[in-house]
């Protein structure tokens, strides 16, 4: 299909004012650049009660994670997000207004995670961090509001890698347990060669181009790649993960890995839900205060956390 219309006047925009990919940048001016982007808060859907940072002590030190948290009387469920910026870009502001938007509309306290970044701090780096922010807050859900027993992973971009590799490492480390599993155009194979990363180069959107950029800062070595925790695509087994939820674009150059993994995981046993968003490229959930379509997809992973994280849908099933 062609270009959404929204995301065609965007193109327009940025060719007419000389938009720079982020892949042509230092890593200094691609942060940079990243951050005048951050999307401001939306005014279409409700707001948390409460937003406040939280530091504990990391695997490398202070980390910090931002909690949102709405209006409830009773222990809600939880879901750790991770934002997306290619493991290179991106910080906890990249997906606070997401972040905001899912807290109310399933509701749910979402624990944001902050977490190093290459060039400086490689993989697993970020993996660790995540890792260990997990547990932290399954450990101390009850001091904001949280149910630790109903716990979901969620991100986008390199934040749905971040994702995928929690639940991986979480069902081979014996814990913390979770719920299900929300990736949102995850890149997910450090070297895939596929029928989206060929046809998508169009400079002024995320594209096949951008895709090696970033690999290449996260990965200090390439061999890294091959650990499930970097490409969860090349995890030798996909059984025993929680319930997914994967979202692409049909103009998005990991969409085949989407798909792939959407497929292995079923191969598996796990239940997955895929959809494939036509017309949109890479990272439509930022301009959801523009776009319908992207706010439709925020609505339906709301619905999706909301039924899987479910008081009575969690507790009374069966474990192990």
């Amino acid at each position: 299909m062609p270009l959404d219309p929204t995301y065609a006047m965007i193109r327009r925009y940025r060719e007419a004012t000389g938009f720079t990919p982020l892949y042509q940048m230092s890593v200094a001016d691609a942060r940079r650049a990243d951050a005048e982007t951050e999307a401001v808060n939306w005014d279409w859907h409700e707001h948390p009660d409460e937003v406040f940072d939280v530091d504990f002590a990391g695997v490398a030190g202070r980390q910090t994670v931002r909690v949102y948290r709405p209006r409830s009387d009773e222990p809600l469920p939880m879901v750790l997000y991770f934002n997306g910026g290619g493991f290179v870009v991106g910080s906890l502001s990249t997906s606070d207004s997401i972040c905001r938007a899912l807290s109310t509309m399933v509701p749910c306290v979402v624990v944001s995670v902050g977490y190093r970044l290459a060039p400086e701090d490689p993989f697993p780096a970020a993996v660790e961090d995540c890792y260990a922010a997990v547990r932290w807050a399954v450990e101390h859900a009850a001091e904001f509001g949280a149910d630790s027993r109903r716990v979901a992973v969620a991100g986008d971009s390199a934040g749905g890698n971040l994702a995928a590799a929690m639940a991986l490492m979480a069902r081979d480390r014996n814990g913390p347990e979770l719920t299900t599993q929300v990736l949102v155009y995850p890149p997910l194979h450090s070297n895939m060669v596929s029928q989206s990363m060929l046809e998508n180069k169009d400079p002024m959107f995320f594209n096949a181009h951008s895709s090696a950029w970033f690999w290449n800062h996260y990965l200090a070595d390439p061999a890294d790649g091959e650990s499930p925790y970097a490409s969860p695509l090349k995890a030798a087994d996909h059984g025993g993960l929680p319930e997914a939820l994967i979202m692409t674009g049909e103009l998005c150059p990991v969409r085949d890995e989407g798909k792939a993994y959407a497929n292995a995981m079923a191969a598996a046993g796990v239940p997955v839900e895929y959809h494939q968003y036509a017309g949109l490229p890479h990272g439509f959930l930022a301009v959801a205060a523009k776009l319908q379509t992207a706010r439709e997809a925020l609505g339906l992973i709301a619905g999706f956390l909301r039924e899987r994280l479910a008081a009575d849908a969690v507790l009374c099933a069966p474990q192990g």
